[in-house]
């Protein structure tokens, strides 16, 4: 067997002593420490699908950088299992994962409490399977979701795909996503939109499926990605990425089109970042303390173009990608970054107090070839 689900082995025998203690009826265990100094819960992601689908595989190699490899191994649970994330000033939110043997839609549970609150839902289903099981859950659980919440965002993972072929991903997905369009249709839900992605955890496609999901529940996306252009624009960068350092998710980038190939260099380059910082940096017990304001790299590539990552924050780096031969101004566009990353911290000051005022640069603007400014970095 290539995977493993935690699930696999923990009947459900119909007994509410099968499900976490006071589920649906009040706070979990640990559940004080998700709700945030202002008293407003986190947005939640649940991840759900049948069992063995690979979700809290998912769920352990991209926030707790678990090796694939090492899901193998990893036990089975009969309860939900909860993971409060809260790398940086953007990624605050709590992932549930549902075992897939429970029937979340018993009478005796609290619908209103599951998906009321929740940012996202991501339904997992096992493309090396026959998922016609798979769909029919997914049709019965977006249903009732957006009963109760029509801005959840609706995520679907076609997982394990790294044993296919790439016209069988291809059909796959086309597959399921016309049986799942008139499942709904049929259903008298086709206003019910569903995002679909090939994943594995195998490669880096789980990373940036993650990301376009946490993407979706940040409110100042469009500023980031505002100054990504202006950045990019003013420094004659190619593409530029603001990674979460921790689970390699990136929070934004540019308005160009995202490649898979450059988008695995800038995680290989965090990688070897934070790999070397362990070994040479200071040492601390906290992960995240190997990052700090000091952490830089520079990487030419042999096809000419240069990979230049920047401490943005303790926890946020910005990657860039550009040609060599833009590189030659160097001290253009670390002036330009400074710019950007008090930028950053603005954006980060007004979600803190929650202030509808636009954001102004109050350190400089972009040079371009060493001349005066042409943009502003603001931000609305």
């Amino acid at each position: 067997m290539s995977y493993q689900d935690d699930e696999e082995g923990v009947p459900f025998d119909g007994t509410t002593g099968s499900f976490p203690k006071d589920f649906g009826y009040g706070l979990f265990d640990g559940e004080h420490d998700m709700i945030s100094s202002s008293g407003d819960q986190k947005p939640r992601i649940l991840l759900m699908g049948l069992r063995r689908s690979g979700k809290s595989s998912i769920q352990k190699v991209v926030f707790h950088k678990m090796s694939p490899n090492e899901t193998l191994f990893l036990e089975s649970t009969n309860k939900i299992v909860k993971n409060d994330i809260n790398n940086s000033s953007f990624v605050q939110f709590q992932i549930w994962d549902f075992p897939g043997q429970i029937d979340f839609f018993d009478s005796s549970f609290d619908y209103d409490m599951i998906f009321g609150g929740c940012g996202a839902l991501i339904f997992v289903i096992d493309a090396q399977d026959d998922y016609i099981e798979a769909l029919n859950k997914l049709n019965l659980t977006v249903t009732k979701a957006y009963k109760i919440n029509p801005n959840l965002r609706l995520e679907v993972f076609i997982h394990k795909v790294d044993g296919l072929g790439d016209d069988f991903k291809m059909e796959s997905q086309r597959d399921i996503h016309q049986r799942t369009t008139d499942d709904l249709n049929d259903s008298g839900f086709d206003q019910i939109h569903l995002s679909f992605h090939l994943t594995s955890i195998y490669d880096h496609s789980i990373f940036e499926a993650f990301s376009k999901v946490v993407q979706k529940l940040i409110p100042q996306l469009p500023a980031l990605e505002n100054l990504l252009n202006i950045l990019n624009t003013n420094s004659a960068i190619e593409k530029s990425f603001l990674f979460d350092v921790v689970s390699k998710i990136y929070i934004a980038t540019d308005s160009t089109p995202v490649d898979m190939q450059s988008y695995e260099l800038c995680c290989d380059m965090i990688d070897v970042v934070i790999d070397v910082s362990s070994i040479y940096g200071i040492k601390e017990e906290q992960f995240p303390a190997v990052f700090d304001e000091q952490s830089s790299s520079l990487i030419k590539l042999n096809n000419g173009t240069v990979l230049y990552l920047r401490e943005v924050n303790k926890f946020l780096a910005l990657v860039c990608i550009l040609r060599e031969d833009n590189f030659d101004h160097k001290g253009i566009i670390d002036y330009n970054f400074l710019c950007f990353r008090n930028a950053i911290q603005q954006v980060f000051e007004l979600r803190s107090r929650n202030s509808p005022t636009p954001m102004t640069n109050s350190v400089g603007t972009p040079v371009v070839n060493g001349n005066a400014t042409v943009n502003d970095e603001n931000s609305t």
